[in-house]
C-alpha cells in the first residue's frame, strides 16, 4: 500500500512564503536545496510521515532550458499542485508503477534524481513524471531508496487536519484506490486544492 509522501505547493519566492507559514504555524520550513539545471529550489517542513514542499523558481540558477518543474513559471498566486506517492513497506516504486499500469494509468518510467541539501550533502531518488494527472489529484511516485526521507530530516511540529483534491476527472479515485492511498478527499472541480496544517501556534490553510 503506497503512502503519501509530500504535498508540492509552488510559490514565487521561498523567503516570504516560509514567513507566513512560520507567523501562522510557529514552524519554519528549512531550506532543502536546489534542484541542478531545473531552475528551482525548495524549503521542507515535515508533516510527520510526510512533509511539504514549498518550491519556487531559483534566482541563483540560469534560466533552465526547459520549462521549471510543476509549470511554477506560469503561477499567478501560491498554489497547492499536487502530491508524490511513496511504495509502503516491502514494496517498491517499480511495484507502484504495475498496480497504476493495470488501471489505464501510466505514470512515466521511474527515473534518476538528485539535489544538494545547503550543509553540501546530495541526495539522490527515483521519481516519475505521468502524463496525465487529473487536475494534481493523480501523484507522481518517489522512491528515496537508501536516502533518508526529509519527512525525518525535515523541521517538524506540524500535522495535516485536513486535505483536499479537486478535480472532474473520473478517473482519480480509481488511481488512488488502485495504489490504496486514503487520508484526502476528492472532490468535484472547484478550481482549488487545499491542505490545512497545524502547528503549536496555530493553522494555515494552502
Amino acid at each position: 500500500m503506497a503512502v503519501i509522501d509530500h504535498l508540492v505547493y509552488a510559490v514565487a519566492e521561498l523567503g516570504p512564503a516560509c514567513d507566513r507559514i512560520e507567523a501562522s504555524t510557529g514552524v519554519r520550513p528549512a531550506l532543502g536545496g536546489a534542484h541542478p539545471g531545473m531552475g528551482s529550489h525548495n524549503a521542507l517542513v515535515s508533516l510527520g510521515s510526510s512533509y511539504l514542499e514549498v518550491i519556487a523558481p531559483d534566482p541563483d540558477q540560469p534560466q533552465p532550458a526547459g520549462p521549471r518543474p510543476f509549470g511554477i513559471d506560469e503561477l499567478d498566486l501560491p498554489a497547492l499542485l499536487t502530491f508524490a506517492a511513496r511504495p509502503g513497506p516491502d514494496e517498491t516504486i517499480d511495484d507502484l508503477v504495475v498496480a497504476l499500469r493495470s488501471v489505464g494509468q501510466d505514470p512515466g518510467e521511474p527515473m534518476a534524481m538528485r539535489r544538494r541539501t545547503p550543509d553540501g550533502v546530495e541526495l539522490h531518488w527515483r521519481l516519475t513524471m505521468p502524463s496525465g494527472t487529473a487536475d494534481g489529484v493523480i501523484p507522481f511516485l518517489i522512491d528515496w531508496g537508501d536516502t533518508p526521507n526529509p519527512a525525518t530530516t525535515a523541521p517538524g511540529g506540524l500535522s495535516i487536519e485536513a486535505l483536499t483534491w479537486s478535480t472532474s476527472d473520473e478517473s482519480a479515485r480509481s488511481v488512488l484506490d488502485a495504489l490504496g492511498l486514503d487520508g484526502a478527499s476528492v472532490a468535484p472541480a472547484s478550481g482549488r486544492h487545499t491542505a490545512r496544517l497545524r502547528g503549536a501556534a496555530g493553522a494555515i490553510t494552502l
